[in-house]
């Protein structure tokens, strides 16, 4: 008789352990999930907005910097601000993934600094050592300088499998030597492209934030 009554007492913990194993397995997705979110927050969510930040600051910098840089260069400012220069990176970002596209931001900020450098020191030669234009034009120098380093720090973050972003491949192509006036066409050019270049950027990191940031978690048990 008391054969008979241990006997179902096995058989019970037998029968549950099967839905006892498919809680336990549902606790632990969530708890990955719960993990991979705060993973994606810290790794996306904070670098991106930092991202973000700096850019947005250079940008409005930038357009405060171009009023002063056609105030400092003389009557015909706007008329030689409209020109052009095949040398000067121009502002649109390719690619068709985030990554690439996050890349081409890198790589084409990474064009920019040598030019920017470059309109410094010719600037520095025109004007006055307590210019404000040269204040402006070496804190925005400056500022690209950190953001180029952010933005690599970001593709890293949120690409980890992929080859992290490279310095410019090879020299910048620059232009050759130039008189006064052709130095004054090449600033402005740099200084209006950067614009729009910046402008660009926080656009692409806006969508980056929606697309990769916020993606849910891939379900990785069922």
């Amino acid at each position: 008789m008391i054969g008979h009554m241990y006997f179902p007492l096995l058989l019970q913990p037998t029968k549950s352990f099967p839905s006892a194993l498919l809680s336990l397995l549902l606790v632990m997705a969530v708890h990955s999930s719960r993990t991979v979110s705060l993973s994606r927050s810290q790794n996306c969510g904070i670098p991106l907005q930092q991202s973000l930040k700096l850019t947005r600051l250079i940008h409005k910098e930038s357009v405060e910097l171009i009023r002063t840089y056609k105030a400092s260069q003389g009557a015909m400012s706007e008329l030689f601000c409209k020109s052009s220069s095949s040398e000067v990176p121009q502002p649109k970002i390719s690619g068709l993934e985030p990554s690439e596209r996050l890349l081409s931001v890198s790589s084409i900020l990474q064009s920019f600094l040598p030019h920017l450098q470059r309109v410094l020191e010719q600037q520095t030669d025109l004007q006055s050592p307590s210019s404000r234009l040269l204040t402006e034009l070496s804190n925005v120098r400056n500022r690209s300088t950190s953001l180029a380093s952010v933005i690599s720090c970001l593709y890293q973050n949120l690409f980890p499998n992929l080859p992290a972003p490279e310095p410019a491949g090879g020299p910048t192509q620059m232009p050759p030597p130039q008189n006064i006036f052709q130095q004054k066409v090449y600033g402005c050019v740099v200084l209006r492209r950067f614009k729009d270049f910046l402008l660009n950027v926080a656009r692409e990191l806006r969508t980056l934030k929606s697309r990769v940031c916020r993606m849910p978690p891939a379900n990785t048990l069922f």
